[in-house]
This record gives structure tokens, sequence and C-alpha cells, in this order.
């Protein structure tokens, strides 16, 4: 899919409203976590080095469209403007008369940030009329917020058939990656999709069955393919009643000529703890009162394999329990391969979701990556093959 960037732009003396994801966690009066904020700095940079003002829009939190003080994009206000390192100024208000009369006091060189998109009903609504007043303020809309891109709201989907627009720097470094990824990826293509439930990603398994050479299935969701396949996976978190679903899925990918990977021996251990007594044993000896926490060493090194011979990857979800010692161990080694191919060269990797990114740090392979995708929704549905309304506007 064909888009504008911000390189496709006249922005000189001009007001760009800019959507921008800065949803940080903030606690006892901190932003804990800037890295939304860091993020969106390349596209205010570009935006102020081509001579627009940037205004930007941005959602902080649900207030469900009423005005909720804790969820004031004014108590952040100091933080963007430290990570920006210009002056941020703050308008009471997305439209009417405190937002026009902010634009108009925008010098150059200035950022201006306007109150939370989401005191509005209209905003998750899509009104035409909120969009209208938003698209009053600017002259240009840039989309720099891919997280919040499956959403249809008037600023991430209705402002785009206003102004002319673009996507920033954020949003076309996602897509880029994902585009590189899945829709003209080098092959041999490997997925790694892990997590508790099987249900929660039915959509995304059957997309990428058609899209990818290898499918390797981890943690909880593994158990279940393993049981509908006849094999005691004992007390371990499992779906039994999606086991037709998992044939169904499995006999997909043979039709499609993907091969989906399991385990072949597991880490098991009695209690849900850090440091439990746990064994390796093959994946058809799963002890009927034991846990499966982690995918085996001899799994782990037939992944391993997978991952030299792969030119393109995609991570959803780890292998097993990473958070707890010693259940980290089969991610952990699978994350250090990946690293290595791609540090030499030899592989696209492109990561998303926040277990993967938490485990992902946890083992200190955040620059192992080709991209990280710091979307969690929008990543998914794009990967489940989905049209992201966001996205399909800017095209």
């Amino acid at each position: 899919m064909a888009w504008k960037t911000l390189d496709d732009m006249d922005l000189d003396g001009k007001v760009v409203l800019t959507r921008v994801d800065i949803n940080v966690p903030f606690e006892a009066g901190h932003v804990t976590d800037a890295t939304r904020i860091e993020r969106i700095k390349p596209t205010i940079d570009d935006i102020l080095a081509k001579g627009g003002k940037p205004v930007l829009m941005a959602h902080f939190g649900r207030p469900k469209g009423q005005v909720v003080p804790e969820m004031s994009l004014g108590l952040i206000t100091d933080a963007v403007a430290k990570v920006l390192g210009v002056t941020v100024k703050f308008a009471s208000d997305c439209i009417g008369a405190p937002a026009k009369t902010a634009v108009a006091d925008l010098g150059a060189g200035e950022v201006l940030l306007l109150e939370n998109t989401r005191f509005h009903e209209g905003e998750t609504t899509n009104d035409p009329k909120f969009a209208a007043s938003l698209a009053a303020l600017g002259d240009v809309y840039v989309n720099d917020a891919f997280s919040a891109a499956h959403r249809a709201h008037a600023s991430t989907e209705g402002l785009a058939k206003l102004l002319p627009c673009c996507a920033g720097r954020l949003m076309q470094a996602e897509l880029s990656a994902l585009e590189a990824a899945l829709a003209t990826p080098e092959r041999p293509v490997e997925a790694v999709v892990g997590g508790a439930k099987v249900s929660t990603k039915l959509d995304l398994l059957g997309n990428l069955v058609r899209k990818v050479d290898y499918l390797i299935i981890g943690g909880g969701m593994a158990n279940t393919f393993l049981a509908a396949e006849g094999v005691d996976v004992g007390k371990s978190l499992c779906e039994h009643d999606l086991a037709e679903t998992a044939l169904e899925i499995v006999k997909k990918a043979d039709e499609a000529g993907c091969e989906i990977v399991l385990p072949i021996d597991v880490v098991v251990a009695r209690e849900f703890k850090a440091n439990a007594a746990n064994d390796v044993v093959p994946v058809t000896e799963c002890p009927s009162d034991a846990m499966i926490f982690d995918a085996g060493p001899a799994s782990v090194k037939r992944i391993i394999e997978i991952i030299d011979g792969a030119k393109t990857l995609i991570m959803n979800g780890p292998l097993g329990v990473f958070e707890l010692t010693p259940f980290h161990t089969g991610t952990f080694a699978m994350l250090a391969e990946i690293e290595a191919q791609t540090k030499a060269g030899k592989l696209i990797s492109v990561a998303g979701g926040g277990d993967t990114v938490s485990a992902i740090n946890m083992a200190g392979s955040a620059d192992g990556f080709t991209y990280i995708s710091t979307a969690g929704g929008a990543f998914l549905e794009w990967m489940e093959g989905k049209a992201l309304p966001g996205v399909v506007a800017l095209g």
C-alpha cells in the first residue's frame, strides 16, 4: 500500500496537526516510562526542521467522552517538553476557542499539545462535526500513532479525509517493517507465536499459516495443540474445548505448505513459582500432576535451527513462563539466536506485543531486532491480515 511521508509534504509556515500516542504510564505525578514520547521525537524534529508548527493530538486513558482531570494531558506536558527539548504549550481543549487561541499564539520552533481528544464523545464515534472542528485548527494532518491505527476515530481516520495527510516517522517505520515481514518478505519466513490462549489469537494463526513457512507455537497455546493431538499435558494451562479448532489450523497449515513446530520436550514443574523443582521430559511424558512451563532443550535446538535457516522472522509471544526463573531459558535462548542472526545481517526480525517486548527487554535483546513495535492491538490486527482504518485513510 502506498502512503505519503513527511518527505512528500510542504510544511513551511503551516500548522501540522499530528496524531501521536503518548498514552504513557503515570504514577505519583510522574511519567514512569517515556518510551512512547521518545518515539515521536523524530517526527516532531522533522516537522520543525521543515518550518512547520506541530500541534499534537492524543488520548490519555479512557475517559469515555467525559472530562476527567486525572486523564488530562496537561499532567504530562513537562515530560513531553523534556523529551522533545523544545517549548511545549498546552491548550485546555482540543477544539473550540481554547484550541484556536493556542494555535494562533504558537511561535516558530514551539510545539502545542491539545487536551485529551477522548474528553469528547465525538472522538471515538468518529463524528464528522468533531473531525471538522479538529481540521479547522490546521493545514496538514500527520498520523504518527500506528498503535491507535486500528481505531476508526476522528483523530485517526476522520481527519485524514479532510486535510492533506501523510505518515509520521514512527508510522512510516512501523508500516515499512511490517510490510517487509508479511507483505513482501524474504523467504523462508518464520513466525513465533506464544501466549496463554489460542482463543485470543485464532485470526492471527489462521492468517499466518497462509503467509509463513514455519509457525512455531509456544506457551500455553502449544499445550492446546498438543492436547488436540492426544498428548497428555497434565495440569498445564490448556483450552481443551478448542481441540477441533486447533486441528483445523493444522490442516490449513498442511494445505498451505506451512510447518507447525510444537515442543518435542518440555520443562515441567508442580508449583507455579520461581525456582520450583523441575524436570525436562519428552513431550509425551508430562506427569499428570505437573504443568508445562517452558520448551525443553531439544525443542529449543530445533527452533534455533529454523532461525538459522530463515530470512524473515515475526515474533508475537514467548515460549514459556519467562517471568519466572528458570522457565525463561527457552525464550532467552531463542532471543539470543534471533539477535545473533539479525546483527549478522542474515535475518529481518520484527516483534511486537506486550509480553513479547517484556521478554525482549528482560533478555537484554532490544537492540537485536530489526524492528520492535510499540503497538499492541494494531500490531496484532495487522498480523491477522485486517485493514487498519488509520492506515487505509492515508492511502
